[in-house]
């Protein structure tokens, strides 16, 4: 393995760490967002040559399918069979100033690993990671409000005023949730009532035990 040796050597503890690691992906994610204008002012693209320019497309493609997501390995001959050239051709094309690895830096990545990352790329992957938390958190509200629907329309079915109180819908929610009720039959809705009930008692009576 040969490192990149466009690269000025620095000592581990001076690496950046990577604050991504093999447990962020974006499976579902089969495209990138690219900032066009950003790229078509950018001086790798007015003052890089064809060549370097597509071979560093190719990379930054190359680098969302790794780990950690947007990683590149540090290996210049790995590097060059990723991309079909020759590996003498692919380091003379990174001694130049806009070479295939413009602004790629190594980085300290989990367990030790070092690897090279890319402002950019972590830029673009930070905000899509952040999307996806997004969407996760309004499936979930999303989710939890139908559910929490549908066990009020059922608990209605035998008692009309218990459906109308929120309070006692969510806690029968909770309580169906960590008894690890799967299917929200009759039976689990009637102990889930029995168990509100059994709630409210018990604060009834602890309040009725308060200090004098």
């Amino acid at each position: 393995m040969q490192r990149m040796q466009h690269v000025q050597p620095v000592s581990v503890d001076d690496l950046p760490e990577y604050p991504l690691t093999s447990d962020d992906r974006l499976d579902s994610h089969y495209f990138m967002v690219w900032e066009r204008r950003r790229w078509l002012n950018s001086d790798m693209r007015l003052k890089g040559t064809p060549e370097c320019r597509a071979l560093y497309f190719d990379l930054t493609n190359i680098a969302y399918d790794h780990s950690p997501v947007g990683t590149l390995p540090d290996d210049m001959d790995a590097l060059a069979k990723m991309i079909f050239v020759d590996a003498s051709h692919f380091k003379a094309l990174c001694a130049l100033e806009y070479g295939p690895l413009h602004k790629w830096r190594r980085c300290l990545c989990e367990g030790g690993e070092i690897r090279l990352m890319h402002p950019m790329v972590l830029k673009s992957l930070n905000e899509a990671i952040a999307r996806k938390e997004d969407n996760r958190a309004r499936n979930e509200a999303a989710n939890t409000a139908k559910r929490l629907q549908r066990l009020r329309v059922t608990v209605a079915g035998y008692q009309v005023d218990l459906a109308k109180n929120d309070a006692a819908v969510r806690w029968m929610d909770e309580w169906l949730s960590k008894e690890g009720c799967n299917y929200r039959g009759g039976e689990w809705i009637e102990r889930a009532m029995r168990a509100w009930s059994d709630h409210m008692f018990d604060l009834g009576r602890m309040r009725g035990q308060g200090p004098a």
